[in-house]
């Protein structure tokens, strides 16, 4: 079996949300500081749930790119999910966190990340949630030619889950 460049990312880049997601999970077991985890623990952040949709989309991406290694390349379901993943969930929803996250820190680091969390999380920890994002997406941009839905699929199923988040 030959493995690509695009599948070694792939799965390099699975790997590499799921670690954050497992390091993220087991520091949720630790005593937090005062004003995190309180109510709804993690799922209540953005961070936390763009995280999980990155590392779901990456995973889809790394089993498509292995399955399409052994067959025929041609569009078949799991393209499909996985291309309707990136264009209506993982990428909008990465940038957002990104540049929301990063926008707020620079006007006020409290409102969104105070410097209590400092001793909590550790600088890469905060960067991998906020910063490696996006060149990772941006990798996957110029790696990877997707299928986007119609607009107004596409607008419709993020409609329906930013309400099922702010709900």
């Amino acid at each position: 079996m030959i493995c690509s460049a695009k599948t070694l990312y792939h799965v390099a880049a699975f790997g590499w949300y799921a670690y954050v997601v497992q390091y993220l999970y087991a520091k949720g077991k630790e005593e937090p500081p005062d004003g995190i985890f309180p109510y709804g623990g993690p799922w209540k952040y953005l961070t936390f749930i763009n995280l999980i949709v990155q590392m779901l989309f990456f995973g889809l991406t790394a089993l498509k790119d292995l399955q399409t290694a052994k067959k025929d390349s041609k569009v078949t379901l799991l393209c499909q999910t996985k291309d309707l993943l990136f264009s209506v969930f993982a990428f909008p929803l990465g940038m957002l966190v990104v540049l929301l996250f990063w926008g707020i820190f620079t006007y006020d680091r409290e409102l969104v990340y105070p410097a209590s969390l400092d001793g909590f999380f550790p600088p890469w920890a905060n960067h991998a949630m906020h910063t490696l994002v996006f060149p990772i997406l941006l990798g996957e941009v110029m790696l990877e030619q997707h299928i986007y839905p119609k607009t107004n699929n596409g607008l419709a199923a993020l409609s329906v889950v930013g309400f099922l988040y702010s709900s």
